[in-house]
């Protein structure tokens, strides 16, 4: 018996969407019916061979009459806005947002994953940590146990939140930075590259060394 794979759109096309579509292929839940650009202008090639540009934002409306299912894949450095724009666009349209989850990540059965939220290769999301909606968990991140990370967050490559950190919605950890065990991160904060954060930030402080 032959199963029929679900079409999903991808919203972005960028080179994130390119990171994306590798583990939703790995993934295999999903067929790509094409990703939408944020205009017509944005993109003079398709970086994404065999899957093309297939519409723009303005065509979310109407492509929810053919797809129903979608998720963001526009990339975050810095603010979150745009992804945070795209998912209620998203969601108010009828869009059903996936947990898209590497086969090659790590998953404790005691987790929470929120809608939309990418897991990608070789990351490891431990037990009783709360992961929130429409975030990006990058390759080789780690969210310890008893950690949380809020809606809309980008964990980057290598990054490492340790046990008991909060981490507030909308925002960005820097590649190979290291949270300390139990502080606490407001919303829309950004930690750069590379640092050791050992104590609390307020709302939409940047920590960049």
């Amino acid at each position: 018996m032959i199963l029929i794979k679900p079409n999903i759109l991808l919203v972005g096309a960028g080179g994130h969407a390119s990171s994306c579509i590798d583990v939703i292929e790995q993934q295999g839940k999903f067929s790509i019916a094409g990703l939408i650009e944020f205009s017509k202008k944005a993109s003079s090639q398709n970086l994404h061979n065999p899957y093309e540009v297939i519409g723009t934002d303005d065509d979310l409306p109407s492509l929810i009459e053919t797809y129903k299912y979608a998720i963001v894949t526009v990339g975050q450095i810095g603010t979150a806005n745009v992804r945070i724009k795209l998912y209620e666009l998203l969601i108010k349209l009828g869009f059903q947002l996936p947990i898209i989850v590497s086969p090659n990540a790590c998953i404790s059965r005691t987790a929470k994953i929120g809608d939309g939220t990418i897991v990608m290769h070789g990351a490891i999301v431990n037990s009783s940590a709360i992961i929130g909606k429409n975030c990006i968990i990058n390759s080789r991140a780690l969210v310890e146990h008893d950690a949380k990370v809020g809606n809309h967050s980008h964990i980057s490559t290598g990054a490492i939140i340790n046990g008991g950190t909060s981490v507030g919605d909308g925002t960005l950890i820097g590649s190979g930075s290291i949270l300390k065990q139990g502080i606490k991160l407001g919303t829309s904060c950004v930690v750069g590259m590379g640092l050791s954060v050992r104590h609390d930030l307020v709302d939409n402080e940047k920590f960049v060394g």
